[in-house]
């Protein structure tokens, strides 16, 4: 017999199915092919979506993006870090030099213990301004006008003796717009007051032009800046939640629209993505702090100046969160505070006898006020 024979020949004969009529699938086949086709479908959109907000923020990022020579690696490395976020008042009220900082926050962000801190320095106190080649003592705020972020950020780490690893400069009129991007912030009034839009005690929505009002007075405050400053810090805590909520994100080319036209920093596109990537759970734990200062008169001008054992309080909290060790400070204020013997820390008035020595002398007063 032939074998090779036997192994080409079919074991059945089967009909020509060219034109044999199919049978219709089953309806649960039928739906899972349309389920099917629905997934593929979301998918294909929702990666569409994603690379377009991918590059949007890109886009975005590099027009704000103001580099600084370093190189970080913190970010990427999951690090805790600081910013300074600088509040500037270019374009508010018709303003159109540069001037003095606003609003000066120092927030360190802490991805470990997904703990953030929002620092405020008040606009008024005492520092030795850094960024110039002069001994210079001023007003805090005044670093700005100096030498804008590089002297803001060099003065706010001598004075602390902490790290500045990023700045946020931001011009006030991105906060009104800021606020109407993420559709509004609520807020808790703590007293009845007007600064062009009247404040009722209590929760309150607010829009971006009554979030700025709400943030930018100041004299109806009972605790003055102080207390101007725990509304910017709300204001700003409301707007990143918001931001970091669905509404926040379905709206996120209006806030890059904002951020592209107001906002200046020295992160970088992948900074950014790292941040939003690895430090998103810091988010949902903000606390607020302040540096307290007393009142003084110094050369005809109000001042705040703080006491050593404050601004080594500041420091060392600052360091905790951080994760670095804290350090006895020993700067030019410390200085000034251990000369100025006859202060009392203790008095509730203004000083009036605070005085600011010369940089090479324990005795001469400095005569550059």
């Amino acid at each position: 017999m032939d074998n090779n024979h036997t192994k080409n020949k079919p074991d059945k004969l089967t009909r020509n199915t060219v034109f044999k009529k199919e049978t219709p699938p089953k309806a649960g086949r039928r739906w899972t092919k349309v389920l099917g086709l629905v997934a593929i479908m979301a998918v294909a959109l929702g990666v569409g979506y994603g690379l377009k907000a991918y590059f949007s923020i890109q886009h975005t990022v590099n027009q704000a993006y103001r580099p600084n020579g370093k190189v970080s690696q913190k970010v990427a490395k999951k690090k805790p870090i600081s910013v300074l976020i600088l509040g500037v008042d270019t374009g508010i009220e018709g303003r159109k030099d540069q001037g003095n900082s606003d609003t000066m926050i120092l927030a360190t962000i802490n991805p470990q213990t997904k703990k953030s801190t929002l620092t405020s320095v008040p606009r008024d106190l005492l520092a030795e301004i850094k960024g110039t080649n002069n001994f210079y003592m001023a007003k805090v705020n005044s670093a700005y006008n100096v030498d804008g972020v590089r002297a803001a950020s060099k003065t706010v780490q001598s004075m602390l003796n902490v790290p500045v690893n990023y700045y946020v400069e931001v011009d006030m009129q991105a906060l009104e717009n800021l606020v109407d991007a993420v559709g509004g912030i609520d807020v808790n009034v703590k007293f009845d007051f007007t600064y062009n839009t009247t404040f009722k005690k209590g929760r309150q929505h607010l829009t971006g032009k009554q979030a700025l009002d709400y943030a930018r007075m100041r004299k109806e405050d009972p605790e003055g800046d102080y207390g101007r400053q725990k509304r910017q810090r709300e204001v700003i805590t409301s707007i990143v939640h918001e931001g970091l909520s669905m509404k926040g994100i379905s709206n996120y080319q209006k806030i890059l629209k904002v951020v592209a036209k107001y906002v200046k920093t020295d992160m970088s596109f992948d900074d950014m993505m790292n941040l939003a990537m690895n430090y998103r759970g810091a988010a949902g734990d903000i606390k607020s702090d302040y540096i307290h200062g007393h009142d003084a008169w110094i050369g005809g001008a109000a001042y705040q100046v703080a006491a050593t054992t404050e601004l080594q309080r500041v420091s060392d909290k600052v360091r905790g969160a951080l994760g670095i060790d804290k350090e006895e400070l020993d700067n030019e204020l410390t200085r000034q505070n251990s000369l100025n013997t006859l202060v009392d820390w203790n008095d509730l008035n203004a000083f009036t006898n605070y005085i600011i020595y010369d940089k090479d002398s324990d005795t001469m007063p400095w005569q550059g006020y």
